[in-house]
């Protein structure tokens, strides 16, 4: 493909062979020491094949190394890179298996075959490409990587239906382009490839930290599910990555807590602009919904304008009588005046101006501009007047708490109805009845909103799926289905009781569906998820029970009443008379021998079948103990032990658990309209008309979702890159103050105590010997006689003499004795002899000896 350098530095050249062999050798140390030591010059060309190799390699220190001597990864990686770098995946790997299903799933469907005929086996090298990547990708991230990896004048990958394509092509990009997001494509890679360290880095070189790290533990979350062998390694990673984003976010909220919220319904450019907190909603990431900042930013949002805390006595006093949203009854938050002149929205450098967009419901200068054209087109106190009332009906515990008290009402006449003014055909459906069903039509309509009518750009297939994912709204589909079938019966004469049955299960169901109000509650909020985590638990316990209800049933049915064939009872006898005696309901007189008397009752005569038969009485008793036995002591405890477990285990996270389902809460009813049903009718079709005329239509989603303007959108960028920065510092900080980092340092240094306590120890002995043989040697000159009073031996016999000595070692163990201890008495005359000189008489006019050397 022409990857390599036009022209080398002569220099980088002749150390690229060594650089080479250390990226092969995995020598970082001798890399950074010996050739990136200042004396060769580097260029960003030089480098692009080792960097490919430390890539491929999984050598994230010599990519480190790299990249701060000199290699510019916008320069080094094209799309023709990327694509390579996905090839080398291993082959026995999870994502060189899902790519290459995915490009076998396409060619399949370019050649027109069916997903029957089986897959031929890849030969060679691996065939996928980006755009099966990019199709992967959408199937982990969805829409946040919309229209990754396409060609920008092809197809998006927004379509409705499934993708037409030119006959036997793709929409391939041009390899040799260079990525437009090089630190993002080289992450999300990292990430794909489950390669922990590398990804870690390249996390902390690119943009929108919080929403990398967000989108990595949703690619790692989706992996884990796919592959059970590498689950818990996944596990552990997506960990880190929610650590990541959580800490990242905690250093911008001590920063500064506004450009935090904006942090979090800021459309991220990287990530096809998505929010941190979509993001964080396809991953699951409740740690991070239970931060303090989000959940600040949470009860801003759900409190709107109103003051935070307001008691919800006047909330309700203010929904019954509204004349009292214009007192001091409720406390609105104070409406700072704008800055809405020409300098001022130019001078994006002002903090009021900035605190404003990033704060502001609307979408930016627009509204800042139009703010005052209305104000004065309107008056100040019309403008008052109906910046109160959205204020208050625009706040979604207003909605919340509307909803409430229409719902009560609601049961309230559906109960009315159902046992007061329920009657025949002829003279019903009444007026209450009618209202009835008015209400519910409101609250269809609702249903199809909310399943339907959303901002996602997606299939009405997708959306549907999108919603009957939410347990409530399968209550809410199924109390809307029970309702139509109990008034459609309930209109046939001949079936109006089954109507009124149909009706009376369907108001149950209804109040049911009350159980979710009381999520936003602090202490009962975890509490239903308590319950429904019991509700798993009852089902596993069923499953045992029944087996042992079936068993004794059918057991003692044919023990007692061999020649009862009636259905009814048949059924009766086996699973509901077995589930009364769990509770202590046992009928003695049809069980026990001692009790049965049938001439006594008019329905057990001797020749009815209804008679006991007493023939294996005994074996009937002793089944009864033991069904009640197990099902008493065994079962009762064992269903006890699970709830116990799953209240422990949701208990201990039961603040996290909370603050994850209020998240959810308070974003349906921030998206709900402000007036609840029926009245919710006239919401509807303020909506039609806005969408009819091409109004905006969402709204009320600016909260959740803001496009900053570009100048502003590049300082949150800058703002939270620097604290990244801060967040990594505090890191590498934290792990240099460690307990183990302390324990490696205290370590490293007593051995370094201990290695040079022994080398004093060596020359400690070392001086002992030589202060023994310097003892020796002035013993041994002090037992010499004097030179006058010995005549002088000649130099041969003497030299001859001592030497046969020191040949035998005869006078070695002597001379030791008479040193003493301590003086070093092992030393032998013969090295005295070549270590010192001799002492001989040269001449005849000498007095005394002379020093001769030999």
């Amino acid at each position: 493909m022409g990857y390599a350098c036009k022209s080398h530095s002569q220099e980088a050249r002749d150390y690229l062979d060594e650089l080479k062999l250390a990226v092969a050798w995995d020598r970082v140390d001798i890399a950074r020491s010996e050739i990136f030591n200042g004396d060769v010059e580097w260029k960003s060309c030089d480098l692009e094949e080792v960097m490919m190799d430390a890539l491929v390699s999984d050598k994230p220190e010599f990519v480190r190394l790299f990249v701060d001597n000199g290699a510019d990864v916008g320069d080094f990686l094209t799309y023709g890179r990327l694509q390579q770098l996905y090839r080398s995946a291993p082959p026995k790997s999870l994502l060189f298996d899902l790519l290459q299903r995915k490009h076998e799933e396409g060619r399949l469907t370019l050649a027109g075959l069916g997903a029957q005929q089986a897959r031929e086996p890849p030969v060679g090298l691996p065939a996928f490409s980006l755009h099966e990547v990019s199709r992967l990708l959408k199937d982990f991230l969805h829409d946040a990587c919309r229209g990754l990896y396409q060609e920008a004048d092809g197809p998006v990958l927004q379509e409705r239906g499934p993708a037409r394509r030119p006959e036997g092509r793709k929409w391939l990009l041009d390899l040799n382009r260079k990525s437009e997001n090089p630190w993002r494509d080289l992450f999300l890679w990292a990430v794909l490839q489950n390669r922990q360290d590398m990804a870690t880095y390249f996390w902390a070189m690119g943009q929108e930290g919080v929403a990398a790290a967000l989108a990595a533990c949703k690619i790692l979350r989706e992996m884990s599910r796919l592959e059970t062998g590498a689950g818990v390694h996944c596990t552990v990673s997506e960990a880190k990555y929610e650590q990541l984003a959580l800490g990242l976010f905690s250093e911008c909220y001590s920063n500064s807590e506004d450009r935090a919220f904006a942090l979090l319904v800021r459309r991220n450019r990287c990530w096809s602009r998505t929010t941190c907190l979509h993001l964080a909603t396809e991953a699951d990431t409740k740690a991070f919904f239970a931060h303090d900042g989000v959940q600040a930013f949470l009860t801003k949002i759900w409190w709107g304008d109103m003051a935070s805390g307001t008691p919800i006595l006047r909330l309700l006093c203010a929904f019954l009588c509204p004349a009292l949203i214009y007192t001091n009854l409720i406390t609105f938050s104070e409406e700072v005046p704008l800055r809405t002149g020409p300098e001022g929205l130019q001078e994006l450098d002002s903090l009021d101006t900035e605190k404003s967009l990033l704060c502001s419901p609307g979408s930016g200068l627009e509204e800042l501009a139009e703010a005052p054209r209305a104000q004065g087109d309107r008056g100040p106190r019309a403008a008052f007047l109906l910046t109160r009332w959205r204020m208050f009906w625009g706040a979604p515990v207003t909605v919340f708490l509307g909803n409430v008290v229409m719902y009560f009402a609601f049961l309230f006449l559906f109960t009315y109805v159902l046992l007061v003014d329920f009657r025949p055909p002829p003279q019903g459906p009444s007026g209450p009845e009618v209202t009835l069903y008015f209400w519910v039509f409101t609250l269809v309509l609702e249903e199809i909103r909310q399943g339907f009518f959303t901002d996602e750009d997606t299939h009405l297939v997708k959306k549907f799926t999108l919603y009957v994912e939410d347990n409530w709204n399968k209550c809410d589909m199924v109390a809307i289905f029970l309702f139509i079938v109990g008034v459609t019966c309930r209109m046939v004469p001949s079936m109006f009781e089954a109507g009124r049955t149909v009706l009376a299960v369907d108001f149950m169901v209804f109040t049911l569906r009350l159980i979710h109000i009381f999520a936003i509650h602090k202490q009962l909020g975890p509490k239903i998820i308590i319950v429904e985590r019991m509700m798993k638990d009852v089902f596993f316990f069923l499953f045992f029970l029944s087996v042992w209800l079936v068993a004794y049933g059918v057991t003692t049915q044919a023990l007692l009443h061999p020649h009862d064939g009636r259905l009814e009872w048949v059924f009766r006898r086996v699973l509901y008379r077995p589930y009364l005696q769990i509770f202590g309901q046992i009928p003695l007189d049809e069980i026990d021998e001692a009790h049965v008397n049938c001439s006594l009752h008019p329905l057990l005569q001797e020749d009815s079948p209804s008679c006991p038969n007493l023939y294996a009485n005994w074996l009937v008793i002793l089944l009864l103990v033991t069904f009640l036995l197990v099902t008493n002591v065994l079962l009762m405890n064992l269903l006890i032990a699970m709830f116990s477990y799953t209240f422990q285990v949701v208990q201990g996270n039961a603040d996290m658990f909370w603050k994850f389902q209020r998240y959810h809460l308070i974003v349906e009813y921030h998206e709900r309209p402000a007036l609840a049903p029926p009245f919710i009718l006239l919401s509807h079709l303020s909506l039609v008309l806005k969408r009819f005329f091409q109004k905006a239509a969402g709204q009320k989603r600016k909260h959740l979702e803001r496009d900053l303007p570009e100048p502003l959108d590049q300082k949150m960028v800058t703002w939270e890159a620097v604290q990244k920065e801060n967040y990594l510092s505090k890191l590498e900080k934290q792990k240099k103050d460690s307990e183990e980092e302390v324990l490696r340092k205290t370590a490293h240094r007593v051995e370094s105590v201990a290695q040079y306590l022994g080398g004093l120890r060596e020359q400690e002995k070392r001086i002992k010997r030589l202060e023994s043989q310097i003892n020796y040697c002035a013993v041994l000159l002090s037992s010499m006689p004097p030179p006058s009073s010995m005549p002088p031996p000649s130099s041969g016999a003497r030299n001859g003499a001592y030497c046969s000595k020191c040949a035998s070692g005869e006078d070695t163990a002597e001379e030791g004795a008479q040193a003493g201890p301590g003086t070093g008495g092992g030393l032998s005359r013969c090295a005295l002899s070549s270590a010192f000189p001799s002492w001989e008489r040269t001449g005849p006019g000498l007095d005394g000896p002379q020093l001769v050397t030999s």
